[in-house]
């Protein structure tokens, strides 16, 4: 017999709803998490300027009304030592803590078909086993560092973003360089110049940023708000990106070129990401009405920016605006006019070594007191393949998904029966408001499991055929927009040797979310039951 009913891996958003879920359905449950505090990608990046760039009002849970009621953020967009202390509430809030083994990182999994169960292994020599395996690593947790000659020499300190010493770091007076300008960079970069003697942002591709526009939340506009949450949150779940967005509902290439500029002006002054890409129907689907938006940001830069030279190195060209995720800042592009700080162009002359003092590359060396890599993740399938699960027969999930990852509705993996991917491949997951999409997932896997409980089966899992035409369908919506379109880590561009697949369905929150549902209401139609 199983020691437990339910295994969950993490302890981030995704892990403390599971545990929380599970436990209330009667369910026995333990989650097992890396680091030594809750919280997951909010422990981890803990970097200068860390900040959600959804929306705190949409940005949290919305399963208990009385949570919503009770907490109260103190900004539009919260900031990572804010997200940290809500989560901590939630573990104390809902008594999770009893139910969590924090410094301890599960090192295997393996598939026991004779007893039904799962043998999960940690580092602390340690083991557990249960009839289902919950991962909810999260799909931005193994961190990239990239393989530079040289690194190893470097006499400074270096630091990844998302492994950010708790103590902090201190660039006073230090010549710093910077590598990466996603979503990370474009947030740290302005907090390292503001004490840096001299801030080097080494830049290979450029990003579209808008600005957030952050402010205090005001203690009347929350109430007002918090009247209505449970009709916002039902509009959320229905949602295109799960979060309700006011649109023209018309093409941008309809409308009066004064019009269209006098709209995105609006938006650019009220900030966010969401409701600048969702003024229009065709700004994601169409490349000549991408274009037009693309060319308004491109103006913005090229206004802000003091030297043209500069200014035309940061503007994005290439790749449409949102097939590479959306950054935000208020001041990143005017950081640029400060003294202290030099743009290098990594895309002509590319970094060629690291040298005990710096960085060298094809057209010249940098001298530095200490590195920053704000480089990424390993997205989606870092974390997971590191955890070394093993399925049916002892086939390892890097062997499954060799070609590409691949999963039934995102929550299940053929060969691999009673384990349950939280915002798994073929999901919303990146692409909406994650912490909706956490929950969805969680609640439908909780509501399978019992159903499985209460009929009296052993186990689940997906076949297949339907698997095969989930991911089918998943690519074909997927090609129907531009987002593929670009060499980034929504398709695994920024891992050598990674499989270029566009694993995330970007047919909307609410149409995913219905699919979800008629699956399970056909009595899980798709999956095979008992082997």
């Amino acid at each position: 017999m199983a020691d437990l009913d339910v295994v969950v891996v993490g302890a981030g958003f995704a892990g403390l709803y599971a545990v929380h879920a599970f436990r209330s359905a009667g369910l026995t449950v333990r989650a097992f998490e890396a680091g030594d505090g809750i919280g997951g990608t909010w422990f981890w990046n803990s970097y200068p300027g860390a900040r959600c760039d959804v929306e705190s009002k949409d940005y949290s849970y919305s399963f208990s009304p009385e949570l919503e009621q009770e907490w109260s953020w103190s900004e539009r967009y919260p900031a990572q030592p804010e997200i940290l202390r809500y989560l901590n509430r939630v573990a104390d809030k809902f008594g999770l803590w009893p139910l969590i083994q924090l410094s301890t990182r599960v090192t295997g999994a393996a598939w026991d078909a004779a007893t039904s169960s799962w043998a999960v292994t940690t580092d602390d020599g340690g083991g557990v086993t249960a009839r289902y395996l919950v991962p909810t690593v999260g799909c931005l947790s193994a961190c990239n560092v990239p393989d530079l000659p040289g690194l190893a020499s470097f006499e400074g300190p270096w630091y990844h973003t998302s492994r950010w010493p708790k103590e902090g770091a201190d660039f006073t007076g230090k010549r710093v360089g910077l590598v990466g300008t996603g979503s990370t960079g474009i947030q740290v970069a302005p907090e390292i110049a503001a004490t840096a003697e001299h801030l080097y942002v080494f830049q290979r591709t450029a990003n579209f940023a808008v600005p957030n526009r952050n402010r205090p939340w005001l203690e009347e506009e929350e109430a007002a708000f918090k009247e209505h949450y449970r009709e916002y949150r039902a509009d959320a779940r229905q949602s295109f990106l799960g979060v309700p967005v006011t649109g023209t509902g018309r093409p941008v290439l309809e409308e009066p070129r004064e019009d269209v500029q006098r709209l995105f002006t609006q938006r650019w002054q009220a900030g966010g990401g969401m409701p600048f890409l969702g003024a229009y129907t065709d700004l994601l689907v169409s490349q000549e009405a991408n274009d037009v938006v693309a060319e308004f940001m491109r103006d913005r830069i090229r206004e802000i920016v003091d030297d043209p030279a500069v200014a035309g190195l940061l503007c994005p060209r290439g790749y449409p605006v949102g097939a590479k995720r959306l950054c935000q800042s208020d001041d990143y592009y005017a950081m640029f006019n400060r003294p202290n700080v030099s743009l290098v162009d990594i895309r002509s002359a590319p970094v060629e070594s690291v040298y005990p003092g710096g960085v060298k590359t094809a057209a010249g060396s940098y001298d530095l007191d200490a590195l920053v890599f704000a480089t990424g993740f390993d997205a989606l399938t870092g974390a997971l393949f590191a955890m070394d699960i093993r399925g049916a027969s002892g086939l390892p999930l890097r062997t499954a998904w060799q070609a590409g990852a691949q999963a039934y509705l995102g929550v299940a993996v053929a060969g691999f029966p009673n384990m349950f991917t939280i915002t798994g491949p073929g999901s919303p997951a990146v692409f909406s408001n994650v912490v909706l999409s956490i929950e969805q997932h969680v609640e439908w896997v909780r509501d399978a499991i019992v159903w499985l409980r209460d009929g009296g089966h052993a186990t689940m899992e997906p076949t297949v055929a339907a698997q095969r035409a989930w991911m089918e369908h998943v690519s074909q919506v997927a090609n129907a927009t531009l987002f593929p379109r670009a060499d980034s880590w929504y398709v695994g561009a920024n891992i050598p040797g990674k499989p270029r697949v566009f694993p995330w369905y970007v047919g909307g929150c609410g149409p995913y979310r219905a699919k979800c549902d008629e699956v399970a209401a056909a009595g899980y139609q798709g999956f095979t039951l008992d082997g």
